[in-house]
């Protein structure tokens, strides 16, 4: 007993000098306290471990919430629509073909369709994304989900297409959206960090046209194309697309390849801070539209929206996308005036059924709307006829002295009651219309392959077949010129001659230049002559009759 209260005093004793000495110790300064900073780093040590630990369980949640991977060899799918028959490679989900089924390479029922992408733009893998610059169609490894035939898209119907991959150790889902009636594709891109270390992701994509698409003339050539923040750039040059290249950054709504009649673009969904980069390559043009670079932690996850438009530039169905795309159709500083005239022009079609008629109707009713001014042209023009003996005859007095020669002939102006610029500023008035319309005709798909005069008449000889190309025989050309010349004639000459011998030459001029005109041009301008001509002859049994009585 006596043992045991000797232990339990020992154990206390043994206490109370261990806890008085480390006060005492601590109280005197023989035991030091901890330092802070090493306090400090041992707990950021600890909580960079409890970070790492949560990250790994977090990529870990991420990689079991993700449907497992497994690659698959590639393979074509089709997607038929209304519109077009598109063909994808499930290797990344680039295009291989895409055939618009309303239109064809030529005048003949058995041409070939148009085929936006032909064996050398698929090539360079149009719709293939690029990202942290690996290229998705030949670094990465893909499989696709479902659809394992193709899609099949009725009217009024839409369809879906799923890529499942990984490039640059990123696990990348596109899912791209088809509908009937329209030729835009809308696609989400997942893009996934399923590492345990944060990642950079820049994902860039891409769109491409083999030149051959364009005619290649003045008229029709390819290019590459952006609106950036409302205003449209284009680089057609092909020695600068092949060196340099073109590049552009800012607040993009649209870019991409595209010719005078067709257009392959990438409308991205977030538009600022976007980078252009377009070049060509073996007579391929190529646009790639960068998105900028974000990171994600390891298990985050960004998705993205972009859309494409691949087919054909028809004005309703673009504006039906967004106004931006509609600018593609490049009206010229006269748009207003070109869509109205555009909006009459299909409205006489819709009821001629022929677009040649239709051109005619619209210039018999703008020199309708044009009659009084220049009938007021046609008045001026009259009086100087009258003037022309007097005008003959001061010239020869003061042909040495042209000051005193001018002065003389504005003093005859004056006494006369003409103004010699009325002549002109009719003509002037009537400029935009005609610029307006000359953008309308030429850049309007509707007259591609529109028929006016089919054969030549009292033959089997194409002629008129396409308003949209030049007349092959150049009849419209050489018979315009002559109705320039006519008018030239019927007008009073000019009283400088130097202006005499260049009014003489521009009915050369005009031929040679509308010799390569569309021919829908040529015959809107011979149509107007004709007119001019029927008008000017009528002033003048006008004038004719008033000065008889």
């Amino acid at each position: 007993m006596q043992d045991g209260k000797n232990l339990i005093i020992a154990i206390l004793l043994c206490l109370v000098v261990i806890v008085g000495w480390s006060y005492v110790s601590e109280y005197m300064g023989w035991v030091r306290k901890p330092d802070p900073a090493i306090v400090a780093q041992q707990q950021q040590a600890q909580q960079q471990a409890a970070q790492q630990q949560q990250a790994q369980q977090t990529a870990a949640t991420a990689q079991q919430a993700m449907p497992v991977f497994t690659p698959a060899p590639g393979r074509d799918l089709t997607v038929n629509s209304p519109l077009y028959e598109a063909v994808f490679h499930t290797g990344g989900g680039a295009l291989r073909s895409f055939k618009l089924k309303q239109y064809q390479t030529g005048l003949a029922v058995d041409s070939p369709l148009v085929n936006l992408v032909d064996p050398k733009t698929a090539a360079v893998a149009p719709l293939g994304l690029v990202v942290n610059s690996q290229p998705s169609w030949s670094t990465g490894q893909w499989s696709v989900e479902g659809n394992e035939n193709g899609l099949n898209i009725g009217a009024g119907q839409q369809g879906v297409l799923r890529f499942d991959g990984e490039v640059d150790n990123l696990r990348v889902i596109r899912e791209m959206t088809f509908s009937s009636d329209t030729y835009l594709i809308r696609e989400k891109v997942r893009v996934v960090n399923t590492t345990d270390q944060a990642r950079s992701v820049r994902v860039s994509y891409t769109v491409a046209a083999d030149a051959s698409n364009a005619a290649g003339d003045r008229y029709d050539a390819m290019r590459l194309a952006w609106d950036n923040d409302g205003s449209l750039g284009e680089e057609s040059s092909p020695k600068t697309l092949e060196t340099t290249g073109a590049q552009v950054a800012g607040k993009i709504y649209w870019a991409g390849t595209m010719s005078t009649y067709f257009l392959a673009a990438v409308l991205p969904g977030d538009t600022s801070n976007v980078t252009v980069k377009g070049r060509m390559q073996q007579n391929v043009f190529r646009a790639a539209v960068e998105e900028p670079e974000v990171m994600l932690g390891p298990g985050q996850e960004r998705e993205l929206t972009v859309s494409y438009w691949v087919g054909p530039k028809e004005r309703a169905k673009l504006a039906a996308v967004s106004d931006q795309l509609a600018k593609s159709i490049d009206l010229g500083m006269f748009h207003v005036i070109a869509k109205g005239l555009l909006w009459l022009l299909e409205f006489f079609q819709k009821y001629v059924n022929n677009w040649g008629v239709a051109i005619i109707l619209l210039t018999v009713l703008i020199k309708a709307l044009f009659w009084p001014l220049t009938a007021k042209s046609y008045a001026s023009m009259e009086k100087m006829k009258k003037l022309q003996p007097h005008m003959v005859a001061i010239r020869e007095k003061h042909k040495d002295n042209k000051e005193l020669m001018n002065k003389e002939v504005m003093a005859l102006y004056k006494t006369y009651g003409v103004n010699p610029a009325s002549g002109c500023v009719p003509i002037l008035i009537q400029m935009p219309v005609f610029f307006g319309l000359y953008q309308a005709l030429l850049t309007s798909i509707e007259l591609r392959h529109a028929p006016f005069i089919t054969y030549l008449p009292g033959t089997d000889i194409i002629w008129l077949a396409d308003l949209s190309a030049k007349d092959p025989f150049y009849i419209t050309p050489v018979v315009m010129g002559l109705t320039m010349f006519i008018q030239q004639k019927m007008s009073p000459p000019a009283t400088d001659p130097t202006q005499q011998k260049i009014m003489m030459f521009l009915p050369l001029i005009f031929t040679a230049m509308f010799l390569s005109f569309p021919s829908g041009l040529v015959v809107y301008w011979l149509v107007n002559n004709i007119l001019s001509i029927a008008q000017q002859r009528m002033m003048a049994k006008k004038f004719s009759t008033s000065a008889a009585k």
